[in-house]
């Protein structure tokens, strides 16, 4: 009687611990950015993720996909929620968009896949007027939270169309991503599943590292990074991912994406000790009321 109950006590904290994880990617891009380009740093993170895998793969006897149809549909959603979203992100901060901006763009996402399920229709798509509002609460708290960081960037902290085509490709890649998997991924081991989106993502992101000619420096923040990123950020962060779009709704899972940017002014706060305005407080509590909103299973009838 214990093991379900335990079961459903990782379930239930799954949604958070992946808040949790996935908020530190801009901690990491702090530490690492300023050492590697950021190509070259997805790339040997893609590689690096790959060989953790492999291994794990083959003491566990984890089977992989077993046609290539699925092979493809996975290396569809490496290249889009890997390679695309990772690398428009890295992309347009490392071309001058501020951080507050980046985070605003991508986190149109929930909104973005909201629409497209209502448009679509059917029971994955069927997005309820109290999950609207919790969308729209969600964004507004995020708003919030990322205001302080506009203009604040010097110089170099400033849009143009370069580097705004780097972030809306970032959105679309998420967006279209988490919607292709709820579609057609059918369930299968995260870790082989994994292995294989990164693999594509691989393929795709090592031309375009070896067209920069930045080199990387591999200095102590970024080998902590670079480590980070492997274990926590890929071999976690992404593995949940994974198993939350297999588990729950498409709108229920973007809309996590709205406690992000919160969740990392709180790990900025500790670790760079950024001061958090009230703003930014009642951001944070805007952004999680909204999205308990969206996340709160419907009454039964």
């Amino acid at each position: 009687m214990t093991a379900p109950a335990q079961d459903n006590g990782w379930l239930r904290a799954m949604p958070w611990v992946f808040v949790l994880i996935w908020s530190t990617g801009f901690i990491v891009a702090r530490f690492g950015m300023p050492h590697a380009p950021p190509m070259k740093f997805l790339a040997v993170r893609y590689a690096l993720s790959i060989l953790c895998f492999l291994p794990w793969i083959w003491v566990a006897r984890v089977r992989w996909p077993t046609n290539r149809t699925q092979w493809l549909h996975l290396s569809v959603t490496g290249v889009l929620m890997h390679a695309g979203y990772l690398g428009g992100v890295w992309a347009a901060v490392k071309a001058g968009m501020g951080s507050g901006l980046s985070a605003l763009i991508v986190g149109i996402q929930p909104v973005l896949t909201a629409i497209w399920l209502s448009a679509m229709g059917g029971a994955e798509g069927h997005v309820t007027r109290r999950q609207w509002v919790g969308l729209l609460l969600g964004f507004a708290g995020l708003l919030l939270v990322v205001s302080r960081k506009f203009g604040t960037g010097g110089a170099g902290d400033q849009a143009n169309w370069l580097n705004l085509s780097f972030a809306v490709l970032a959105l679309f890649s998420i967006t279209a991503g988490t919607l292709y998997q709820k579609r057609f991924v059918k369930p299968c081991d995260v870790r082989s599943a994994n292995s294989v989106q990164l693999l594509a993502a691989l393929v795709v992101t090592l031309p375009l590292a070896l067209i920069e000619t930045e080199t990387i420096r591999w200095t102590g923040e970024l080998m902590g990074a670079m480590a980070w990123s492997v274990l926590g950020l890929t071999l976690g962060g992404s593995s949940l991912l994974y198993l939350l779009i297999q588990r729950g709704a498409a709108a229920q899972v973007s809309s996590l994406m709205y406690l992000v940017p919160p969740c990392t002014a709180l790990i900025a706060w500790m670790v760079f000790d950024e001061p958090i305005s009230i703003i930014t407080l009642a951001g944070i509590g805007l952004t999680a009321f909204g999205v308990s909103l969206v996340v709160r299973p419907p009454k039964p009838v």
